[in-house]
């Protein structure tokens, strides 16, 4: 009865002018409401320009004018679309991408051409599709790239390719790019730098020989499943064996680096300091302990800054070590106050200032430009951020943007000039070029269609407040009531989190999914950030160590506890849904809150986290012979026999991030228990639920929720 009455909803809703004001999915399918964005946006190193690709062109703009000075083709060949593109390092050659084939998340293969507009001549970098190329000289010619799991070099004045490493290996040797959980938690795939002076290639090899295997089947498209074997580490499993490595272009030796006398230890980072020196970040199994080395004469390294903590490191990232030009001084970003700030650090003498503080958060250090660092914080509020300058002695503090509610910054060299794109619960992006005080030079989009279409839809608008937890702590929410609310109404809540360790969901920004549509047809959506998420400091977040989905899942219960306290709030109509570790999130709630959740939605849920990865999992939860209560007990697989409620888990069987196998095992459990439940797969789709399933997701959960909720 109830998809009866949605397929009406949806033709009414389509354009026979019944409720103009509405929308409904196809509306975002279509793209009604998205969003327009300035595509590939690019810094030029001389910090007079910037470049952008549009219509097919690559676009250069001065900062200062505001105005395109030049343009070049963007392709050979009209089937060779620009994919991806970057100057070299002295900006008179193009490297550009025309062909992708993606592997996992972050990594793909493609094909590579310098460009040079100049001659305007295209040359291919070689024949073969590589991954993460880089250039090794100034104009370009020069580039170093990984095929096959080995090293290359190729010089493209005259055509030849040179192997650095010989002995790369499908699912046993990595050289050169990352391994399956450094790619995923790390966020990075070339695991090679070379030197300023394009003479050395520090490279990071994976020994992931001793990795155990994990295979995904394929299922359509051929008479015999084709299975996809690759090595995954699951929590307290073996790790890949990482070394770093240095080649000299020069003489076409090869020296290894002194790590240290353990192995089972993570080097998440390598880079060149501004001196010339090789540096590394060196990370134990359990990440609470963070070190900077750096390589001396003869490559021997030395720590010149280490970090502990009783539970854990907040993972570190290339924005942790800023150095300065003399590579002797650095920038620091730490949580050693209880909240993540800056420091001035020296090599010599530690640490020199401190450069921010209070009880908020630097969420990004941007750049150190002369004798200030520049860096996004939610100063005022966890919700919002802005941007700001501080000198490197922890003085003069300028706040450089006024908006309230969510930047993202892209700085020139030297921060003369920066692009932000800004936006916040009622405002889509805007994008815009400032000058280094933080002056509008031109507003480059200001999505003023979508504004009015918004307006004219009378899209509701979320409301943020804050609700008790029963255990001493507020917890960040918004909510989106229907246009038409009326208090002496009851209405049904959907619940939507995240939840996951220094996540954040209730940010003051724009969004528009699914959940919207629900609104629409009269439901409330609350969205709440419990104890574990980010913005907040470390006291705060860190409370889940060690109980992972305990203290999450208690919040996300009492915020229900709270919603059914609302006069306008129907008790008996309660849902929650959740995403990847929100669905871990959603079928705790519903087990855990039988008497509170009426129905819950779990897409790509994890069900154990004996399942999930080693860098992940056990940051925030240890080895798990260490704390099987905390693996155990928080595990919805143990909890299947306290269903009551309506449930639908979705899950795509190509998912190589949280493997089909949570969901098999959780189905398992509940046939066993002898609920009923209903489960939505989709075969060959991975962890975003692509290549074909995502918008039948969406779709399949709006009718889920119109049907039993």
């Amino acid at each position: 009865m109830r998809y009866w009455v949605l397929a009406v909803a949806m033709m009414l809703l389509a354009g026979q002018g019944v409720s103009q004001h509405m929308f409904d999915y196809n509306d975002l399918r279509n793209g009604r409401f998205a969003q327009r964005d300035v595509k590939g946006i690019s810094p030029a190193a001389d910090g007079e320009h910037y470049t952008a690709v549009e219509d097919g062109k690559i676009v250069k703009y001065s900062y200062k004018m505001g105005k395109q000075v030049a343009s070049f083709p963007v392709t050979p060949a009209e089937d060779k679309p620009v994919l991806d593109y970057r100057f070299s390092p002295d900006g008179s050659n193009i490297l550009i991408m025309t062909k992708r084939e993606q592997l996992f998340r972050h990594s793909h293969a493609g094909e590579y051409w310098l460009y040079e507009p100049g001659q305007d001549s295209w040359t291919p970098v070689t024949e073969r599709f590589i991954q993460v190329p880089q250039f090794a000289s100034g104009d370009g010619k020069k580039v170093v790239y990984v095929h096959d799991n080995d090293l290359w070099l190729a010089d493209l004045t005259n055509g030849t390719e040179t192997r650095i490493t010989a002995d790369g290996l499908q699912n046993h040797i990595i050289n050169g790019h990352t391994d399956w959980v450094y790619e995923e938690e790390f966020g990075f795939t070339r695991a090679f730098e070379v030197s300023p002076d394009g003479r050395y290639v520090a490279f990071l090899k994976f020994d992931e020989s001793e990795v155990p295997e994990f295979f995904i089947g394929r299922y359509t498209g051929s008479l015999y499943p084709e299975p996809l074997v690759f090595k995954y580490p699951k929590a307290g499993e073996r790790n890949a064996t990482v070394t770093l490595h240095l080649y000299d272009i020069q003489d076409g030796t090869t020296v290894d680096i002194d790590t240290g006398p353990v192995t089972d230890q993570y080097i998440p980072f390598i880079g060149w300091n501004p001196a010339g020196e090789l540096y590394f970040y060196r990370l134990n199994r359990l990440q609470n302990h963070f070190e900077l080395l750096t390589c001396g004469a003869n490559w021997v390294p030395r720590v010149i800054y280490e970090e502990r903590d009783r539970k854990y490191i907040q993972r570190p990232d290339r924005e942790t070590v800023t150095f300065l030009p003399k590579g002797d001084r650095f920038v620091v970003k730490s949580e050693r106050s209880g909240y993540r700030h800056l420091y001035l650090h020296s090599a010599e003498k530690g640490v020199l200032d401190t450069l921010t503080r209070g009880n908020w958060e630097v969420t990004r250090l941007l750049d150190v430009t002369g004798d200030r660092a520049y860096y996004l914080s939610n100063e005022g509020s966890p919700l919002r951020n802005n941007l700001y300058s501080v000198k490197l002695n922890g003085k003069g503090k300028t706040k450089l943007t006024d908006g309230t509610g969510y930047y993202s910054i892209a700085p020139a060299p030297g921060f003369k000039y920066f692009i932000s794109r800004f936006s916040n619960s009622t405002t889509p992006l805007t994008v815009s070029l400032h000058d280094g005080s933080g002056k509008v030079i031109r507003v480059l989009e200001d999505n003023a269609e979508l504004r009015q279409t918004v307006f004219n839809r009378k899209v509701p608008k979320k409301e943020f407040f804050r609700i008790p937890n029963g255990k001493g702590a507020q917890l960040n929410c918004w909510m989106i009531r229907p246009a038409d609310f009326n208090p002496s109404k009851k209405y049904p809540v959907m619940m939507y989190q995240y939840s996951g360790p220094g996540s954040q969901q209730v940010l003051d920004r724009w969004t528009l999914d699914w959940l919207d549509v629900l609104v629409q047809e009269g439901y409330i959506v609350v969205c709440v950030d419990g104890r574990g998420t980010g913005g907040r400091g470390a006291e705060f977040r860190k409370v889940t160590y060690g109980n992972l989905g305990g203290p999450e899942t208690e919040d996300q219960i009492a915020a229900a506890k709270y919603m059914a306290t609302q006069p306008f709030v129907d008790m008996s109509r309660i849902g929650i849904y959740g995403w990847s570790y929100g669905g871990f999130m959603a079928l705790n709630c519903i087990l855990k809150g039988a008497d509170v959740f009426k129905m819950a939605i779990a897409v790509a849920p994890v069900t154990s986290w004996r399942f999930y990865d080693t860098i992940y999992t056990e940051i925030y939860n240890g080895l798990p012979h260490d704390n099987e209560w905390g693996y155990d007990n928080n595990s919805p697989i143990n909890f299947a026999d306290r269903l009551k409620g309506k449930l639908l888990i979705i899950h795509g069987t190509a998912d190589d991030n949280v493997h089909f196998q949570n969901t098999m095992a959780m189905t398992d459990a509940l046939v066993r228990a002898g609920k009923h439940f209903d489960l939505m797969v989709y075969p060959d789709d991975n962890h975003g639920m692509a290549p074909t399933g995502r918008h039948h997701v969406m779709e399949k959960m709006i009718a889920y929720t119109l049907e039993n909720l």
